[in-house]
């Protein structure tokens, strides 16, 4: 297993930057952000353009990391794959088409996106559809040797009403992702504000693990109190503000992390658990973010061994 982290978290910083400051951190790994450039999301970047790189661009990173010594976890695109405007979610599925192919000509094992969802459609009439939106990636992915992971975020900004937004938040779900050639991107902290055992809920699936993001979560059960399940439900100018939860970066939530790794371990887990940054409190500045992933690092790099 090596420790890494998402580069979104630093979005004005250009990769040989980020690359040279996370091997000096000690960090062993990058999960790269390979968002389209235009747009203005929270928490994407893009420190690689795949729709432009080609093979001796590719080349080029490939031995700024060798010579860093870090490695090429993944590249992270996650956006709505069955967005409901269907300019919208042709112009997404044919972005992770090119993160395959980027990550082939990089070496790179994984591509990370989500499921999404249109929310104006039951979830069975999603995960019908999604059959066949996924089908020509996951093929794509297989011919090149990369493997397509999903992350298990509920993304409940993405649904009006505070509902999953992402339908891979449940083990349930995962299991139907394996069945049509998905994998999983492992966070635990979405579990725990789903109500789910994070630790209980990993244990069955890691041989479909291929990569895990590490990203904590602390909550306010006398707020849940208030606001039920979904969240904020009539003043909620912020889709993303649940109102009784938030995220933190590991080793200031509720995450049992030796727990986490040392099911891991035990079930022959050997990819790359990387740092997925979005701290609020430890957000804003460069320097802050760079402080929370040091105190990510002092959390999780003595649980890893070797």
């Amino acid at each position: 297993m090596k420790l890494g982290f998402l580069t979104a978290c630093l979005p004005d910083q250009p990769l040989d930057a980020i690359i040279e400051w996370g091997a000096a951190a000690g960090y062993q790994a990058l999960e790269v952000a390979a968002w389209p450039a235009v747009g203005n999301r929270p928490f994407t970047a893009t420190h690689i353009a795949v729709e432009t790189l080609d093979r001796s661009a590719a080349e080029d990173i490939r031995e700024r990391f060798d010579t860093s010594g870090l490695t090429l976890s993944s590249l992270a695109f996650y956006d709505n794959n069955l967005h409901p405007d269907p300019a919208e979610r042709s112009a997404i599925n044919e972005h992770v088409l090119a993160c395959i192919d980027a990550a082939a000509l990089l070496g790179c094992p994984t591509v990370g996106t989500f499921v999404g969802r249109d929310p104006s459609r039951s979830v069975a009439a999603n995960l019908a559809e999604a059959e066949e939106v996924f089908k020509p990636l996951v093929d794509s992915a297989g011919e090149k040797g990369v493997k397509l992971v999903i992350e298990n975020c509920v993304m409940e900004g993405w649904h009006p009403d505070g509902y999953p937004g992402n339908l891979a938040y449940s083990p349930e779900l995962w299991e139907w992702m394996f069945s049509i050639g998905l994998y999983l991107n492992y966070d635990p902290s979405h579990l725990v504000w789903m109500g789910i055992d994070p630790v209980a809920a990993l244990t069955p699936y890691i041989d479909r693990i291929p990569h895990a993001q590490a990203k904590d979560i602390q909550v306010f059960p006398e707020l849940r109190n208030r606001y039920g399940w979904p969240g904020k439900a009539i003043d909620r100018p912020d889709p993303w503000d649940v109102g009784w939860w938030r995220y933190r970066v590991p080793g200031l939530g509720q995450v049992d992390w030796t727990a986490v790794v040392d099911a891991l371990y035990e079930g022959g887990f050997e990819g790359v658990l990387s740092v997925e940054h979005e701290d609020p409190i430890w957000g804003g500045t460069e320097d802050k973010v760079k402080t929370g992933l040091e105190i990510a690092h002092r959390t999780l790099a003595p649980l890893i061994v070797g």
